[in-house]
């Protein structure tokens, strides 16, 4: 149902750059969850809550379950108990709300700031001005439920390598700066997740310390 080879491979190719791998299992049956389980994978992300809540108890606790996709605020009770790392962190109002959520459940859930790296207006995520505001605010600085641990950008769905590598580049300087100047004390600050199936290589090259794959590992929708 997967392909066990590109798995194991792609395990080993991370492994030796020290990058997660993240098995985007989205739409995908438990089988195909389990056998890559099985392949020693325990990152998986989806994108809908109702689906990863139904996801998340049919496993080990060994399993760390990240929230990839676009996160509406009234969702984020449902997956506040348990989620290891949300990446799609877009919003000022967002991050309040999973704090709000987290603080309830007594926990500290980590996250990643989404940034908006490609040249369509319709796509999620903060600016750096935008950023570099909020995490100047004390609004940010007195929030305890969640922890910062870095990045992540959605680059356009392109074959063109040089946009793909100058939207990479750029945002692998957007974390070193907001590293250097909100964050150099923070060791827990050091996730930059970018790169897909079909550029995940090119990503690395440029920084990525966390991939997101999905149809490569587990076939197309």
């Amino acid at each position: 149902m997967i392909n066990h080879t590109f798995l194991e491979e792609l395990q080993d190719y991370c492994a030796e750059r020290n990058v997660d791998l993240v098995a985007v299992s989205k739409t995908k049956p438990l089988e195909a969850i389990q056998e890559a389980y099985v392949l020693g994978q325990r990152i998986f992300g989806e994108n809908r809550v109702q689906e990863l809540s139904e996801k998340h108890p049919a496993f080990p606790e060994d399993v760390q379950w990240h929230m990839i996709g676009h996160l509406q605020r009234n969702k984020v009770k449902v997956i506040a108990p348990f989620i290891h790392l949300i990446h799609s962190v877009d919003s000022i109002r967002l991050l309040e709300e999973i704090n709000k959520q987290a603080i309830k459940n007594e926990r500290v859930i980590p996250f990643l700031f989404q940034m908006h790296i490609v040249e369509e207006t319709n796509k999620f995520g903060f600016e750096k001005d935008e950023l570099m505001e909020f995490l100047k605010s004390d609004s940010f600085n007195e929030m305890t439920g969640v922890a910062a641990m870095g990045m992540m950008g959605m680059a356009t769905f392109t074959d063109n390598q040089e946009q793909l590598k100058r939207e990479f580049s750029g945002l692998k300087n957007d974390f070193d700066f907001i590293k250097d100047t909100f964050f150099n004390t923070d060791e827990k600050f050091s996730t930059l997740s970018m790169g897909m199936s079909g550029d995940y290589k090119l990503a690395i090259e440029c920084g990525s310390t966390m991939v997101r794959i999905g149809s490569s590992i587990f076939g197309s929708r």
